[in-house]
């Protein structure tokens, strides 16, 4: 990776009203949250946050995932759930909380967003006002909140990472996706003067590939975003998981790699996260 050129300069910025962040929902007692995040899609965020939610579970943790990408939603898919209630439903009041939230596999619950829905790919005071006001009501009721944001720096999805108090970005060792992780994280960074962001690397090619991505990363950050007086900026390796034929059948099957395939190395990397992210 070049440490000359900045990587993110041609790409679009977030709109002006996502420069400013939403108050965490981190910030006060309750569960913990964390978004799951990517610059790119297609990089496995989605089944990353689904089976980290199973395997915190299987820690004795009370968890639910936020299907926090509105309009384009597909944990159902990952999860082969078929929900008659979602987010949407909630948010025009035809149906409460409680009953929008479900069970899922792996032992955790889930509140789905719709999918296709245009309305919320634009983030309105009213959008942002309801999802403050839904995860407040659900963080005394959990251990952890998992938020599985879009892909990419619209204002809805940095909105929804404003209101974890932690990010973990998902990359792939492939250039568009590294290159579009740096511009999340700087914008990140910069927008949301966070000093701290976790990167889990999937589809690694050998172990150790993450390390090596997440050092080029961080020196590129450094150089770019800078640092506050006494506050370095620090990019957190938190997971590699390996390419695995393993996952590719658990996607096609629509299920959990750590319940249908516990001893693949990507369910134990998976597992390894979570006992990092407890830990």
């Amino acid at each position: 990776m070049s440490t000359t050129p900045d990587p993110a300069a041609s790409m679009p910025m977030a709109p002006q009203g996502a420069a400013r962040p939403a108050p965490k929902a981190g910030s006060r007692a309750g569960a913990r949250t964390l978004a799951v995040t990517s610059g790119k899609g297609g990089v496995g965020k989605t089944f990353v946050t689904a089976n980290l939610a199973a395997a915190l579970a299987l820690r004795g943790q009370k968890v639910l995932v936020l299907d926090a990408d509105l309009g384009l939603a597909n944990l159902d898919v990952v999860l082969n759930l078929h929900p008659k209630l979602t987010l949407h439903d909630v948010f025009t009041d035809k149906a409460t909380l409680e009953q929008a939230i479900l069970p899922a596999p792996g032992g955790f619950s889930v509140l789905l967003a719709g999918s296709g829905m245009v309305e919320y790919s634009r983030l309105t005071p009213e959008v942002r006002d309801k999802l403050l006001h839904i995860v407040e009501m659900v963080r005394p009721r959990f251990d952890w909140i998992l938020f599985d944001t879009g892909a990419g720096i619209s204002d809805v999805v940095l909105f929804s990472i404003s209101m974890a108090a932690d990010v973990l970005v998902v990359a792939t060792p492939e250039p568009t996706s590294l290159t579009d992780a740096y511009a999340t994280i700087k914008v990140l960074a910069t927008q949301q003067d966070r000093r701290e962001v976790g990167l889990l690397v999937n589809q690694a090619n050998r172990v150790g590939e993450g390390k090596l991505i997440c050092g080029q990363l961080q020196q590129v950050l450094q150089r770019f975003v800078g640092a506050k007086p006494g506050q370095a900026f620090k990019l957190e390796l938190l997971g590699e998981v390996k390419s695995d034929q393993a996952v590719r059948q658990a996607v096609l099957k629509r299920q959990l790699v750590l319940e249908h395939y516990p001893g693949s190395d990507a369910a134990q990397a998976i597992k390894a996260l979570a006992n990092k992210l407890l830990g």
